[in-house]
């Protein structure tokens, strides 16, 4: 019985001190989360600006979802296609009727529309901790073989706006039709900082 009460205690113990560092951990993770925060350094949104992108109005779904779902710290961005600022979409098939060039220029055009997302959901781009996960999906003929230089003009963009932030795990894969016809589509999974 003593052995055994002995153990709660030692048992308690190591409890204790588990749940103080894990408190020590969740408090320091704050403090950096704020310092980040409060870093002149880290500001997408002057980056938008200096690389002369304005934010476009991400109008309502077209269906039934919704541009942003949070999780937790996740925020998951529905698929964005390459409308431009004058409302068309960049239509086409990669290897058909696209050079890589404009490929590249109409993946970037799908990075603006979900950066004009993220400012609608977060308000400041500073909310943004990490971009974690990019999937592009390239309209393409069965012989094209360059669906990442495609994809490169998005993730390029977002490394352009995030710095470090921006880099993500990809996907680059090639459709047999998108919507509309429309070159690329892309969508997102972004890592907030906890309030």
């Amino acid at each position: 019985m003593k052995m055994f009460g002995k153990k709660i205690i030692y048992g308690f113990i190591s409890f204790a001190i588990l749940s103080c560092t894990d408190l020590e951990r969740k408090i320091e993770e704050k403090e950096t989360n704020n310092k980040v925060l409060s870093n002149i350094n880290y500001n997408p949104e002057a980056n938008v600006a200096e690389l002369g992108i304005t934010f476009r109005n991400p109008g309502n779904p077209v269906a039934n979802y919704v541009h942003a779902v949070q999780s937790g710290n996740l925020l998951f961005l529905s698929g964005k296609g390459p409308k431009q600022a004058n409302g068309e979409n960049v239509v086409g098939k990669l290897g058909a009727d696209l050079t890589i060039e404009e490929g590249y220029a109409a993946a970037r055009e799908a990075a603006i529309n979900q950066l004009s997302v993220l400012k609608t959901e977060l308000g400041d781009l500073r909310r943004v901790k990490r971009i974690i996960k990019v999937k592009g999906m390239v309209n393409a003929i069965p012989e094209f073989k360059d669906h990442s230089k495609v994809i490169n003009g998005y993730s390029d963009l977002m490394v352009a706006v995030f710095g470090e932030n921006g880099k993500h795990t990809r996907a680059a894969v090639g459709m047999g039709s998108l919507p509309g016809n429309m070159a690329v589509e892309v969508e997102m999974v972004v890592e907030l900082w906890e309030d």
